[in-house]
């Protein structure tokens, strides 16, 4: 486990608990991350629990239980460089059908978003957050065990101190709790390619 004492906040929520075994968050109504694209609006008040470091090769691990039971509610791990410039995993529940396993990568002030469907009956998800150098990988699990890609992405804007961690937020009139346990970094779990070399400069 981390250390609680390694967190720092970005807009901390009024009702959090932070142990060395778990955080809570019960989350805000009308809090949200995203920037312009489609909607054509920009929000960046969701609340941000975040580790500093300069190392280059390394993975984030955590386990996220969410009581989501409105639109839009979400929660899971984030690197925040500024406001234009972040991403962001986790699972946005639609209804009581299904719900959305995603992520949002925002590069100069532009976000995009990749999704695919999961039951709403899934309440609990694991996530793996791996760094090499300014590109990084983003993983899920349903048991912790086995995981598996959900993308590949760069970050234009990263230097050699970045911030990363876990988030929840509620973009519409809701709010919900969100727990996170398990939380580890781990040495670069996303190994070097073996196909392709890279193009000579």
């Amino acid at each position: 486990m981390i250390k609680k004492e390694s967190f720092i906040w970005t807009r901390a929520p009024k009702n959090y608990i932070i142990t060395d075994e778990k955080i809570e968050i019960i989350t805000e109504p009308y809090t949200d991350l995203w920037q312009r694209t489609y909607y054509h609006f920009r929000n960046d008040n969701a609340p941000l629990l975040q580790i500093e470091s300069e190392e280059k090769y390394f993975s984030f691990i955590v386990k996220t239980k969410f009581e989501s039971k409105n639109r839009f509610d979400q929660c899971g791990v984030v690197i925040y460089l500024d406001s234009e410039n972040w991403l962001k995993a986790s699972v946005e529940y639609e209804n009581e059908e299904f719900q959305h396993l995603g992520s949002v990568v925002t590069n100069l002030g532009y976000s995009d978003w990749a999704t695919t469907e999961i039951d709403s009956s899934i309440k609990s998800i694991w996530y793996r957050l791996s760094r090499r150098e300014d590109d990084f990988c983003i993983e899920y699990s349903l048991d912790g065990e086995k995981f598996s890609q959900m993308r590949i992405c760069h970050m234009f804007k990263v230097k050699d101190k970045i911030k990363f961690g876990i988030y929840a937020c509620s973009p519409e009139n809701s709010s919900f709790k969100a727990t996170f346990t398990n939380m580890e970094i781990t040495e670069c779990k996303w190994k070097a390619h073996d196909g392709q070399q890279p193009d000579k400069e």
